[in-house]
């Protein structure tokens, strides 16, 4: 029978936010356990401090520009939340999301000033939210960038407990004739190979699925990596920004264009930053994809050529230079930390009709054509 609308409302229970699966008080605390790492990255630009309807930031300092171009960037994590929740271990993920969102900004040439998070998770768990941000904030810091805002969105019912997915979105400066891409890459340009750190944050469905199929737990020690499959799988996404806003202050207009190898790989995205009429061998024989890649692959019966288009495979980021700037760069690069090393040099001659396919521009770019050639140099360390 429907209730009558005339009854009267005190003899129902009554309903509450709590019933209803959302606790504000643990949200409550999970703010205030976040506070002291997200106030760390804020240096005097940042105005209002932790909690407001909406983050505020002096752009004061971009009034000195002559003509200043915001970039932003927007992106996730993926599917490499669902093996932090399998072990339970949080404290990574935030890394995963600042080199996911802010270093698609350096692409450009772009410093990033301020960056906010969403988290949605089927219930607040405070001290696992707080360690999602403490992760955000520790890479926000090093990459030079303000956490200035956030939201935690308890979605019980659409999500299961122990569910939870992260997204964020940046936002950088840079001059207009300092813009980094296609246009300034001229034919005999050095091709450099950032290594990556493994697997960072692209591909994490194939991973998930090799490791269904092989029957291995996450929680299970992988001999090759000395740790468990987990904390293997979760090696933090490598950070570039600051590396590479230091090497264009130090080279200048002889960094000509750069490229964040995320989905579709290699060549998909070298060939969204060259121009159209230009192309580039990579030359697969200069490196060694990392062990994690290659043991994957053993575990899936294929080749490492199978997952190109998957895989960044041990090259993070790429950045096309001046020729006779090669050694220049790849020498700071490596100051920095990062192994580094020529791939191959940009052409403008005709395609060759042997040797394999091209991959021409990606992702709606109509760019340069791109195609990995020779063998690898071996399994990795």
């Amino acid at each position: 029978m429907a209730p009558d609308p005339t009854e009267s409302t005190s003899t129902r229970p009554a309903s509450t936010y709590a019933e209803a699966g959302v606790d504000t008080a643990a949200g409550d605390l999970a703010v205030e356990l976040m506070k002291a790492s997200v106030k760390a990255t804020h240096g005097s630009e940042v105005l209002g401090g932790v909690g407001g309807f909406a983050g505020l930031f002096d752009a004061s300092a971009l009034v000195g520009m002559k003509r200043p171009l915001l970039a932003t960037s927007t992106d996730g994590v993926g599917t490499k939340v669902a093996i932090a929740q399998a072990i339970d271990k949080h404290d990574t993920i935030g890394h995963d999301l600042v080199g996911m969102v802010v270093d698609d900004i350096v692409v450009v040439g772009a410093k990033p000033l301020f960056m906010t998070d969403y988290i949605a998770t089927g219930k607040v768990f405070p001290q696992r939210i707080a360690d999602i941000v403490r992760g955000i904030a520790e890479a926000c810091a090093l990459t030079g960038t303000a956490l200035v805002g956030g939201e935690t969105a308890e979605h019980p019912g659409l999500l299961g407990q122990n569910d939870y997915d992260v997204a964020g979105a940046a936002t950088g400066v840079v001059e207009a004739d300092k813009v980094l891409g296609a246009e300034r890459v001229q034919p005999g340009d050095a091709v450099i190979a950032l290594a990556s750190s493994g697997i960072h944050s692209n591909g994490f469905s194939l991973v998930r699925h090799i490791i269904t199929r092989a029957g291995i737990r996450y929680g299970d020690q992988a001999s090759d990596f000395g740790v468990t499959w987990g904390e293997a799988l979760l090696e933090p996404t490598r950070l570039y920004t600051t590396p590479l806003l230091e090497l264009i202050a130090t080279l200048g207009d002889d960094v000509h264009s750069l490229t964040h190898v995320t989905g579709g790989g290699i060549a998909a995205n070298l060939a969204r930053v060259l121009p159209v009429g230009t192309w580039v061998d990579v030359d697969r024989s200069t490196w060694a994809p990392s062990t994690v890649f290659q043991v994957l692959s053993d575990i899936a019966g294929t080749s490492l050529e199978s997952s190109e288009g998957t895989w960044n495979l041990g090259i993070g980021f790429m950045a096309i230079v001046s020729a006779d700037k090669a050694s220049e760069a790849i020498a700071q690069i490596e100051a920095s930390g990062i192994s580094a090393w020529q791939v191959g040099v940009v052409r403008d001659d005709a395609l060759p009709t042997t040797g394999g396919e091209f991959e021409q521009g990606a992702k709606g770019v109509d760019g340069g054509a791109v195609r990995l050639v020779g063998e690898y140099a071996g399994r990795g360390a």
